[in-house]
Protein backbone atom coordinates (compact mmCIF):
# COMPACT_ATOMS: atom_id res chain seq x y z
CA UNK A 1 0.00 0.00 0.00
CA UNK A 2 2.18 3.16 -1.27
CA UNK A 3 -0.33 4.81 -2.61
CA UNK A 4 -0.27 7.37 0.51
CA UNK A 5 -2.97 10.50 0.62
CA UNK A 6 -2.17 13.83 1.83
CA UNK A 7 -5.36 15.37 3.14
CA UNK A 8 -5.03 18.84 2.08
CA UNK A 9 -3.95 21.81 4.64
CA UNK A 10 -2.99 19.53 6.78
CA UNK A 11 0.73 17.18 7.69
CA UNK A 12 -1.11 14.34 7.57
CA UNK A 13 -0.44 11.69 5.13
CA UNK A 14 -2.22 8.53 5.31
CA UNK A 15 -2.30 4.64 4.00
CA UNK A 16 -5.26 3.84 1.59
CA UNK A 17 -6.71 1.03 4.00
CA UNK A 18 -7.33 2.47 7.49
CA UNK A 19 -7.08 -0.35 10.10
CA UNK A 20 -11.01 -0.49 12.17
CA UNK A 21 -10.11 -1.86 15.45
CA UNK A 22 -14.01 -2.81 16.52
CA UNK A 23 -13.11 -5.99 16.80
CA UNK A 24 -9.67 -5.57 19.54
CA UNK A 25 -9.45 -7.86 21.68
CA UNK A 26 -12.68 -10.01 20.46
CA UNK A 27 -12.80 -11.57 17.33
CA UNK A 28 -8.66 -10.76 16.97
CA UNK A 29 -8.16 -13.34 20.01
CA UNK A 30 -6.80 -12.82 22.78
CA UNK A 31 -4.24 -10.09 24.21
CA UNK A 32 -0.62 -9.65 23.95
CA UNK A 33 0.68 -11.44 20.78
CA UNK A 34 -2.69 -12.60 18.94
CA UNK A 35 -3.57 -8.65 18.78
CA UNK A 36 0.46 -8.05 17.84
CA UNK A 37 0.18 -10.33 14.73
CA UNK A 38 -2.97 -7.57 13.52
CA UNK A 39 -1.32 -4.93 14.45
CA UNK A 40 2.05 -5.80 12.81
CA UNK A 41 0.84 -7.35 9.76
CA UNK A 42 -1.18 -4.10 9.08
CA UNK A 43 1.92 -2.10 9.63
CA UNK A 44 4.21 -4.58 7.51
CA UNK A 45 1.81 -3.63 4.25
CA UNK A 46 2.56 -0.38 4.55
CA UNK A 47 -0.74 0.92 6.86
CA UNK A 48 -0.24 3.71 9.28
CA UNK A 49 -3.87 4.70 10.02
CA UNK A 50 -5.25 3.11 13.23
CA UNK A 51 -9.15 3.61 13.62
CA UNK A 52 -10.84 3.76 17.07
CA UNK A 53 -13.84 4.73 19.02
CA UNK A 54 -14.84 5.55 23.02
CA UNK A 55 -17.10 2.89 22.71
CA UNK A 56 -15.95 -0.10 20.40
CA UNK A 57 -16.77 -3.25 22.25
CA UNK A 58 -18.26 -2.02 24.86
CA UNK A 59 -20.90 -4.66 24.14
CA UNK A 60 -18.78 -7.48 24.20
CA UNK A 61 -18.84 -10.31 27.17
CA UNK A 62 -15.29 -11.55 26.70
CA UNK A 63 -14.16 -13.69 30.03
CA UNK A 64 -17.37 -12.85 31.47
CA UNK A 65 -17.05 -9.65 31.87
CA UNK A 66 -17.71 -6.02 29.83
CA UNK A 67 -14.96 -4.02 29.25
CA UNK A 68 -15.84 -0.30 28.60
CA UNK A 69 -13.93 1.17 25.32
CA UNK A 70 -12.00 -2.12 25.39
CA UNK A 71 -10.54 -1.53 21.63
CA UNK A 72 -8.67 1.54 22.69
CA UNK A 73 -7.53 0.03 25.80
CA UNK A 74 -6.10 -2.75 23.37
CA UNK A 75 -4.49 -0.57 20.72
CA UNK A 76 -2.96 1.57 23.57
CA UNK A 77 -1.51 -1.56 24.92
CA UNK A 78 -0.01 -2.34 21.64
CA UNK A 79 1.50 0.95 21.01
CA UNK A 80 3.02 1.08 24.31
CA UNK A 81 4.47 -2.76 24.14
CA UNK A 82 5.49 -1.82 20.26
CA UNK A 83 6.55 1.66 20.37
CA UNK A 84 4.22 2.54 17.76
CA UNK A 85 2.63 5.77 18.47
CA UNK A 86 4.92 8.42 16.70
CA UNK A 87 4.34 5.64 13.74
CA UNK A 88 0.49 5.68 13.31
CA UNK A 89 -2.06 8.50 12.95
CA UNK A 90 -4.31 7.90 15.19
CA UNK A 91 -7.91 8.68 15.02
CA UNK A 92 -11.23 7.64 17.50
CA UNK A 93 -14.49 9.22 18.24
CA UNK A 94 -16.40 10.24 21.23
CA UNK A 95 -19.85 11.39 21.58
CA UNK A 96 -21.77 8.02 20.56
CA UNK A 97 -25.15 7.38 22.93
CA UNK A 98 -24.46 4.68 25.86
CA UNK A 99 -23.36 0.86 23.86
CA UNK A 100 -22.82 -1.24 26.86
CA UNK A 101 -25.60 -3.71 25.35
CA UNK A 102 -26.75 -3.73 21.56
CA UNK A 103 -30.49 -2.86 23.21
CA UNK A 104 -29.37 1.02 23.93
CA UNK A 105 -31.51 3.66 22.48
CA UNK A 106 -29.13 4.63 19.95
CA UNK A 107 -31.10 8.40 19.75
CA UNK A 108 -29.97 9.68 23.04
CA UNK A 109 -27.16 12.25 21.92
CA UNK A 110 -24.00 12.49 24.00
CA UNK A 111 -22.50 15.05 22.17
CA UNK A 112 -22.37 18.31 24.54
CA UNK A 113 -19.06 19.91 25.26
CA UNK A 114 -19.17 18.07 28.77
CA UNK A 115 -19.96 14.83 26.89
CA UNK A 116 -17.24 15.15 24.00
CA UNK A 117 -14.56 15.88 26.99
CA UNK A 118 -15.48 13.56 29.28
CA UNK A 119 -14.67 10.52 26.21
CA UNK A 120 -12.10 12.44 25.17
CA UNK A 121 -10.38 12.20 28.41
CA UNK A 122 -11.19 9.02 28.67
CA UNK A 123 -10.01 8.03 24.80
CA UNK A 124 -6.47 9.31 26.12
CA UNK A 125 -5.95 7.59 29.22
CA UNK A 126 -7.32 4.39 27.61
CA UNK A 127 -5.20 4.58 24.56
CA UNK A 128 -2.23 6.09 26.55
CA UNK A 129 -1.45 9.26 24.62
CA UNK A 130 -0.69 12.23 25.24
CA UNK A 131 -2.97 13.51 21.80
CA UNK A 132 -5.56 12.34 19.03
CA UNK A 133 -4.37 12.74 15.42
CA UNK A 134 -7.88 13.04 14.47
CA UNK A 135 -10.66 13.21 16.82
CA UNK A 136 -14.12 12.82 15.35
CA UNK A 137 -17.47 13.58 16.54
CA UNK A 138 -19.32 10.06 16.41
CA UNK A 139 -23.02 11.59 16.03
CA UNK A 140 -24.24 14.54 16.16
CA UNK A 141 -26.75 16.74 17.55
CA UNK A 142 -28.86 19.46 14.99
CA UNK A 143 -30.10 21.20 18.23
CA UNK A 144 -26.74 22.49 19.29
CA UNK A 145 -25.33 24.90 16.92
CA UNK A 146 -22.44 24.17 14.66
CA UNK A 147 -20.88 26.89 15.97
CA UNK A 148 -20.75 25.84 19.72
CA UNK A 149 -20.00 22.14 18.18
CA UNK A 150 -16.56 23.78 16.16
CA UNK A 151 -15.65 25.64 19.19
CA UNK A 152 -15.60 22.45 21.37
CA UNK A 153 -13.47 20.83 18.93
CA UNK A 154 -10.97 23.83 18.72
CA UNK A 155 -10.71 23.67 22.30
CA UNK A 156 -9.11 20.47 22.55
CA UNK A 157 -6.70 21.51 19.51
CA UNK A 158 -5.71 24.77 21.65
CA UNK A 159 -5.15 22.70 24.75
CA UNK A 160 -3.18 19.97 22.89
CA UNK A 161 -5.06 17.02 23.00
CA UNK A 162 -6.14 16.50 19.49
CA UNK A 163 -4.12 17.79 16.30
CA UNK A 164 -7.44 17.65 13.65
CA UNK A 165 -10.98 17.17 14.27
CA UNK A 166 -13.63 15.44 11.93
CA UNK A 167 -17.14 14.23 11.36
CA UNK A 168 -18.89 10.93 11.68
CA UNK A 169 -22.32 10.55 10.63
CA UNK A 170 -23.42 14.31 10.12
CA UNK A 171 -25.68 15.58 6.88
CA UNK A 172 -24.39 17.38 4.25
CA UNK A 173 -26.44 20.39 5.57
CA UNK A 174 -24.15 20.55 8.86
CA UNK A 175 -20.83 20.14 7.56
CA UNK A 176 -21.64 22.95 4.89
CA UNK A 177 -22.49 25.14 8.04
CA UNK A 178 -19.45 24.29 10.04
CA UNK A 179 -16.91 24.74 7.00
CA UNK A 180 -18.49 28.20 6.38
CA UNK A 181 -18.26 28.82 10.48
CA UNK A 182 -14.42 27.31 10.22
CA UNK A 183 -13.91 29.45 7.35
CA UNK A 184 -15.01 32.80 8.79
CA UNK A 185 -12.99 32.07 12.21
CA UNK A 186 -9.89 31.21 10.24
CA UNK A 187 -9.71 27.21 11.69
CA UNK A 188 -8.38 24.43 9.06
CA UNK A 189 -12.20 22.66 9.71
CA UNK A 190 -13.05 19.09 9.36
CA UNK A 191 -10.58 16.85 7.85
CA UNK A 192 -12.81 14.03 7.16
CA UNK A 193 -15.98 12.41 7.10
CA UNK A 194 -16.63 8.86 8.49
CA UNK A 195 -19.96 7.22 7.04
CA UNK A 196 -21.78 4.90 4.92
CA UNK A 197 -20.22 4.61 1.26
CA UNK A 198 -19.48 1.10 -0.53
CA UNK A 199 -19.84 -1.21 -3.55
CA UNK A 200 -23.61 -2.21 -2.67
CA UNK A 201 -24.71 0.69 -0.80
CA UNK A 202 -26.49 2.59 -3.65
CA UNK A 203 -28.65 -0.48 -3.71
CA UNK A 204 -29.06 -1.69 -0.35
CA UNK A 205 -32.24 -1.95 2.08
CA UNK A 206 -31.51 0.85 4.88
CA UNK A 207 -29.92 -0.67 8.62
CA UNK A 208 -32.34 -0.78 11.12
CA UNK A 209 -29.71 1.68 12.95
CA UNK A 210 -31.55 4.52 11.27
CA UNK A 211 -28.49 7.34 13.12
CA UNK A 212 -26.51 6.30 10.18
CA UNK A 213 -25.80 8.62 7.70
CA UNK A 214 -25.25 7.50 3.60
CA UNK A 215 -23.28 8.69 1.40
CA UNK A 216 -25.50 9.85 -1.26
CA UNK A 217 -27.44 12.57 -2.66
CA UNK A 218 -26.41 15.75 -1.18
CA UNK A 219 -23.17 14.24 0.73
CA UNK A 220 -21.96 12.66 -2.25
CA UNK A 221 -21.78 15.70 -3.87
CA UNK A 222 -20.42 17.51 -0.75
CA UNK A 223 -17.70 15.10 -1.40
CA UNK A 224 -17.47 15.64 -5.05
CA UNK A 225 -16.97 19.43 -4.64
CA UNK A 226 -15.08 19.49 -1.44
CA UNK A 227 -11.73 17.48 -1.07
CA UNK A 228 -10.42 18.77 1.67
CA UNK A 229 -12.64 16.54 3.66
CA UNK A 230 -10.95 13.61 3.13
CA UNK A 231 -13.67 10.28 2.95
CA UNK A 232 -13.19 7.72 5.15
CA UNK A 233 -16.25 5.13 4.61
CA UNK A 234 -17.11 2.70 7.21
CA UNK A 235 -18.81 -0.64 6.14
CA UNK A 236 -16.63 -0.89 3.09
CA UNK A 237 -17.09 -4.57 2.67
CA UNK A 238 -20.31 -4.66 2.46
CA UNK A 239 -21.13 -6.46 5.81
CA UNK A 240 -19.88 -9.66 3.97
CA UNK A 241 -23.29 -9.88 1.77
CA UNK A 242 -20.22 -10.59 -1.78
CA UNK A 243 -18.73 -12.91 0.25
CA UNK A 244 -21.16 -14.69 1.79
CA UNK A 245 -22.53 -14.90 -1.77
CA UNK A 246 -19.13 -16.37 -3.37
CA UNK A 247 -19.43 -19.03 -0.76
CA UNK A 248 -22.87 -20.02 -0.27
CA UNK A 249 -25.11 -18.90 -3.09
CA UNK A 250 -27.66 -16.66 -3.30
CA UNK A 251 -30.01 -18.46 -1.07
CA UNK A 252 -27.49 -17.72 1.79
CA UNK A 253 -28.02 -14.27 1.42
CA UNK A 254 -32.09 -14.02 1.65
CA UNK A 255 -33.04 -11.62 3.57
CA UNK A 256 -29.76 -9.48 3.31
CA UNK A 257 -29.90 -5.96 3.79
CA UNK A 258 -27.42 -5.78 0.39
CA UNK A 259 -29.82 -8.64 -1.47
CA UNK A 260 -31.32 -6.57 -3.68
CA UNK A 261 -31.49 -6.99 -7.48
CA UNK A 262 -28.87 -4.74 -8.41
CA UNK A 263 -26.44 -6.02 -5.88
CA UNK A 264 -27.71 -9.74 -6.52
CA UNK A 265 -26.70 -8.72 -10.29
CA UNK A 266 -23.49 -7.50 -9.45
CA UNK A 267 -22.86 -10.89 -6.84
CA UNK A 268 -23.26 -13.16 -10.16
CA UNK A 269 -20.36 -11.48 -11.83
CA UNK A 270 -17.83 -12.02 -9.11
CA UNK A 271 -16.72 -15.23 -10.25
CA UNK A 272 -15.93 -14.02 -13.77
CA UNK A 273 -14.14 -10.53 -12.62
CA UNK A 274 -12.17 -12.55 -9.77
CA UNK A 275 -10.98 -14.90 -12.32
CA UNK A 276 -10.25 -12.64 -14.71
CA UNK A 277 -7.95 -10.20 -12.26
CA UNK A 278 -6.91 -13.21 -10.13
CA UNK A 279 -8.17 -11.36 -7.20
CA UNK A 280 -10.28 -12.57 -4.44
CA UNK A 281 -13.49 -10.89 -3.70
CA UNK A 282 -12.76 -8.68 -0.84
CA UNK A 283 -10.10 -6.92 -3.90
CA UNK A 284 -13.25 -6.56 -5.66
CA UNK A 285 -15.20 -5.01 -3.03
CA UNK A 286 -12.25 -2.40 -2.09
CA UNK A 287 -11.24 -1.65 -5.35
CA UNK A 288 -14.45 0.01 -5.85
CA UNK A 289 -13.34 2.85 -3.59
CA UNK A 290 -10.52 3.50 -5.90
CA UNK A 291 -13.43 4.47 -8.83
CA UNK A 292 -14.89 6.84 -7.01
CA UNK A 293 -15.20 10.35 -7.74
CA UNK A 294 -13.45 11.90 -4.83
CA UNK A 295 -10.48 10.42 -2.47
CA UNK A 296 -11.65 7.49 -0.72
CA UNK A 297 -9.54 5.45 2.49
CA UNK A 298 -11.70 2.75 3.48
CA UNK A 299 -11.95 1.62 7.20
CA UNK A 300 -11.16 -1.85 7.04
CA UNK A 301 -12.07 -4.41 9.68
CA UNK A 302 -10.12 -7.40 9.37
CA UNK A 303 -10.82 -11.48 10.28
CA UNK A 304 -7.32 -12.12 10.72
CA UNK A 305 -3.53 -11.10 9.80
CA UNK A 306 -4.40 -13.42 6.34
CA UNK A 307 -6.98 -11.05 5.39
CA UNK A 308 -5.05 -7.77 5.72
CA UNK A 309 -2.53 -9.32 3.57
CA UNK A 310 -5.08 -10.01 1.15
CA UNK A 311 -6.93 -6.50 1.57
CA UNK A 312 -3.61 -4.70 0.68
CA UNK A 313 -2.77 -6.23 -2.37
CA UNK A 314 -6.12 -4.38 -3.78
CA UNK A 315 -4.11 -1.33 -4.51
CA UNK A 316 -1.52 -3.30 -6.64
CA UNK A 317 -4.55 -4.40 -8.86
CA UNK A 318 -5.30 -1.98 -11.82
CA UNK A 319 -9.37 -2.49 -12.07
CA UNK A 320 -10.65 -1.43 -15.21
CA UNK A 321 -14.26 0.51 -15.20
CA UNK A 322 -15.72 -2.60 -16.69
CA UNK A 323 -15.73 -4.01 -13.36
CA UNK A 324 -18.24 -1.14 -11.94
CA UNK A 325 -20.32 -0.04 -15.20
CA UNK A 326 -23.51 -2.04 -13.24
Amino acid sequence: MERNILIPDTDLKVSPLGLGTVDAGVRWGKDGADQDLIYGTYMDQGGNLIDCAHVYADWQVVDGRQEVARAERVTGDWMQRNGARDKVVLMTKGGHPVYTHPDMDLHINRVTKADMRGDLVGSLRTLRTDYIDIYFYHRDDPRIPVEEMVETMQDFVREGKIRYFALSNWSAERQRAADAYCKKMGYRGSVADQALLNLGSKYMNPLPDDTLVYVKGGLYDYHVENRRSLMMPYMGNCSGFFHIYAAKGEEAVQGHPYATEGNLRMARRLRELTEKYGCAVTNIVLGYFMQEKFPCVPLYGPINAASIVEAARTFDIQFGPEVYDF
